[in-house]
C-alpha cells in the first residue's frame, strides 16, 4: 500500500504545482508592478494621507494612474491579439505548411504577425516552448510584420508546436501571457557540423563468392571432417591416417561475398546528437551502399529510403516519454537470415543501451560494427575556485547541445564492446576526424 500512497502523493504534488503555475502565469503584474504598486500603497497611505505630504500623495497617484493605464492596456490587447492568433492559427494550418528545420541555423516558420497597434505603450513578445531546445527571435520585415525565426539546437519530430505568448507594457509593470498550439508537422535535422564522407560500409554474409575479398576465389581447404562416401580421395589426410588409422577429409573453407544490403542501426541516449548526425551523413552521401535497411529509436518499421530513414532519425530523441531499447526488435523484422552483418550508430558515452548491445550480440549470430560518435573529449580539470567563478557564464550554456564525453568513458565502452563486435569506428562531430579502436586516426 506504500508505494501506491506514494504515487498518489506525487501525482497530487504535480497537479497542485501544474495548477500554481497556471495562476501564476494568469496574475497580470510582474515582480516589478508589485514591487512598485506596494511601494506606492505604503508611500500614500503613509505619506500622502498620514503626513499630509501632497508632493508624495500626487507621485503616488501619479505612479498607480500609470499602473491601472498600463495593465489596462496589456489586459486588453493581449485577449484582442489571443483572439487574432486563434483566428490565423486556424486557418492557415495545412498539412503543405510544414516545417523542415536544420539544427544550428536560424529557420523561418512562417508565422507572422502585424505590429501591435491597438494600444500605446505594449510589445507583443512569443517563444517556442514545445519542443525543447529551440531560440526563437522575432524580426521585424519591410512591410511592419513580426516575423518568426528559430534556431533548433537538437533534432526533433513532432505533430505540434506550442508557442507562449507574452503582452507587455514597456514599463515592465502588467503582463498577459497564454500558450497556443499549432497542429503543424516539424522536423528538425541534426547538424553534421565538419564530418568527413565515410568509407562505404558494405557487409559480408555466408554465399557463394570468393573466400576473401582479396585472396583466391577457389578458397584454402581448412575445414575438417570425418570422411564420407563421395569424398575425393585427393581430399583424405593421409599422415593423419598413418598416425591413427581414421580416414578425415579437409575442404575448402566456405566463401562469402559482399552483399548488396547493408542493416544499420541509431541508439537513442541523452547525448546522442553527434551520433544522429554520423548516421545522416552515411544516410545522405550513400556509405550504406544501394540496398539498405535502416532503423532507429522509436520507429517501429524498417526504413529503405532516404526520406523515412531522415525522419526516423529526427524522430529518435524522445521529447516528452523515453524510448525503448528497439535493436532486437529491428534485427528481428530485417536480419532472420544467419550472418548478418549490422552497422551501430550510438553515442561515445556509458549508456544504459551498453549491456542490452552485449546481449543482442550475444542472442543473433551475424556479426556487428560499432559507431560510436562525440562532440570532442570533455574531461573534467579541476580549476582554481576564481577560474570556475569567471568562467562558469562563458561555458555554461543550456540551449547548446555539442558537449563532449569523456576519454575515460569512452575508453571504457571500448573495452566492454571492443571485443563483441567486428570492427569499432570513433568519429569526432566537432573536429570531423575518425578513430579506430586504439584512438589511432583514420
Amino acid at each position: 500500500m506504500l508505494p501506491r500512497l506514494k504515487i498518489r502523493l506525487d501525482s497530487k504534488q504535480s497537479l497542485l504545482l501544474t495548477g500554481i503555475r497556471r495562476l501564476a502565469a494568469l496574475f497580470p503584474l510582474t515582480l516589478q508592478g508589485v514591487i512598485t504598486l506596494s511601494l506606492t500603497a505604503y508611500a500614500l497611505s503613509a505619506y500622502g494621507y498620514g503626513a499630509m505630504d501632497l508632493v508624495v500623495f500626487s507621485l503616488a497617484i501619479c505612479a498607480l494612474s500609470i499602473l491601472i493605464f498600463s495593465l489596462f492596456c496589456a489586459v486588453i490587447s493581449g485577449i484582442f491579439i489571443q483572439q487574432r492568433i486563434q483566428r490565423r492559427l486556424q486557418n492557415s494550418s495545412s498539412p503543405s505548411d510544414a516545417i523542415k528545420l536544420e539544427a544550428g541555423f536560424p529557420n523561418e516558420t512562417g508565422f507572422c504577425l502585424p505590429a501591435i497597434n491597438y494600444f500605446p505603450l505594449v510589445k507583443l513578445s512569443w517563444q517556442i516552448v514545445f519542443p525543447d531546445y529551440m531560440e526563437t527571435r522575432i524580426k521585424i520585415s519591410p512591410d511592419k510584420q513580426l516575423v518568426e525565426e528559430i534556431i533548433p539546437y537538437k533534432r526533433c519530430k513532432t505533430s505540434r508546436i506550442t508557442r507562449q505568448f507574452v503582452v507587455s507594457d514597456v514599463l515592465g509593470f502588467c503582463r498577459y501571457s497564454w500558450q497556443q498550439v499549432q497542429e503543424i508537422s516539424c522536423t528538425a535535422l541534426p547538424r553534421t557540423n565538419t564530418v568527413k564522407p565515410l568509407p562505404l560500409l558494405r557487409s559480408l554474409t555466408a554465399e557463394d563468392g570468393i573466400p576473401n575479398p582479396s585472396g583466391d576465389p577457389d578458397g584454402d581447404r581448412m575445414e575438417i571432417r570425418p570422411y564420407v562416401p563421395g569424398d575425393s580421395v585427393r581430399n583424405i589426410m593421409w599422415k593423419v591416417y598413418a598416425r591413427n588409422r581414421q580416414l578425415n577429409v579437409r575442404l575448402a573453407e566456405k566463401s562469402v561475398f559482399h552483399s548488396n544490403r547493408t542493416v544499420a542501426y541509431l541508439l537513442s541516449s541523452d547525448n546522442d546528437e553527434a551520433a544522429a548526425a554520423v548516421a545522416r551523413v552515411a544516410l545522405e552521401l550513400g556509405a550504406l551502399g544501394e540496398d539498405w535497411a535502416f532503423g532507429a529509436d522509436g520507429s517501429e518499421l524498417p526504413c529503405e529510403n532516404l526520406p523515412t530513414a531522415l525522419d526516423a532519425i529526427a524522430r529518435s530523441r524522445a521529447i516528452e516519454t523515453r524510448y525503448g531499447y528497439g535493436l532486437d526488435n529491428f534485427l528481428t523484422l530485417t536480419a532472420a537470415q544467419s550472418g548478418v552483418h549490422c552497422i551501430v550508430f550510438a553515442a561515445a558515452e556509458a549508456a544504459p543501451w551498453a549491456a542490452m548491445l552485449g546481449k543482442t550480440i550475444a542472442r543473433f549470430g551475424g556479426r556487428f560494427s560499432l559507431v560510436l560518435a562525440t562532440d570532442g573529449f570533455n574531461d573534467a580539470q579541476r580549476l582554481p575556485i576564481w577560474r570556475r567563478l569567471l568562467l562558469k557564464s562563458a561555458n555554461d550554456n543550456s540551449n547548446n547541445p555539442e558537449t563532449g564525453g569523456s576519454r575515460a568513458d569512452l575508453l571504457k565502452l571500448l573495452t566492454e564492446l571492443g571485443q563483441l563486435v567486428e570492427s569499432t569506428v570513433v568519429v569526432d562531430r566537432k573536429t570531423g576526424f575518425s578513430f579506430d579502436h586504439n584512438m589511432r586516426k583514420v
